[in-house]
Order: C-alpha cells, then structure tokens, then sequence
C-alpha cells in the first residue's frame, strides 16, 4: 500500500524541497501502472494510473470497479467504468501491480 499523507512538520526548507522532488520522481514511476485502490464504502476499484492532484484526488484510464473486496486483482464480477476520477478523501489503500505479475501471469488474465 502506499500513503499520500505525510507529515513535513520536522523537515527544513531544503529537506522539504529533497523530498517533495523524491516523492515526485517516485509518483512519476507509477504513471501508466496498473493500480488497485480500495475505498471507504468498499469498493476497489482497478485501472490504469494517469494522475493526480494536490488533493490526491486519482484519475485511473481502463478502470474497472468490484464490488467485492478480493485479494486478486482479477477475481470478482467487474463493471466497466473506463475513465475514473477517485476522490483522494475516498481511498483506503493503493497497490500497484508487480513486475512479477506482469512476467508470469498477465494482469488481468483469467487463469
């Protein structure tokens, strides 16, 4: 899971500047990944990460949602939403698909 909330009261100007450009090159790293994101009301939903906003607010291309928690990214019934905007105060956890899983299984793939 990744955390968008960090507290920056203890950095300095400079540490401050070093982190927030660590924290955008590490952002930047996931853009165009597969991501699972779990919300308040139980939802998770699937898709690909385009971007975000200060207010870690998540728009995600391809998207699909299930209705049902599972720990696979492709179990469940989907229901297609294709562009998807996720309101940052709505998500609960963040995965990002593995390396691993794209090389032996295909994400998505119905194995």
């Amino acid at each position: 899971s990744i955390s968008f909330i960090e507290d920056f009261s203890d950095f300095g100007q400079g540490e401050l500047s070093s982190y927030s450009s660590r924290a955008c090159q590490n952002l930047e790293s996931l853009l165009n990944k597969n991501m699972r994101i779990r919300m308040t009301d139980g939802r998770t939903l699937v898709g690909l990460f385009l971007c975000t906003d200060r207010d870690c607010n998540i728009i995600l291309g391809s998207a699909q949602e299930f209705l049902k928690s599972s720990d696979s990214f492709s179990q469940g019934e989907p229901r297609v939403l294709g562009l998807a905007m996720i309101p940052g105060h709505h998500v609960v956890s963040i995965e990002v698909e593995s390396d691993s899983l794209v090389s032996k299984q295909g994400f998505g793939s119905n194995h």
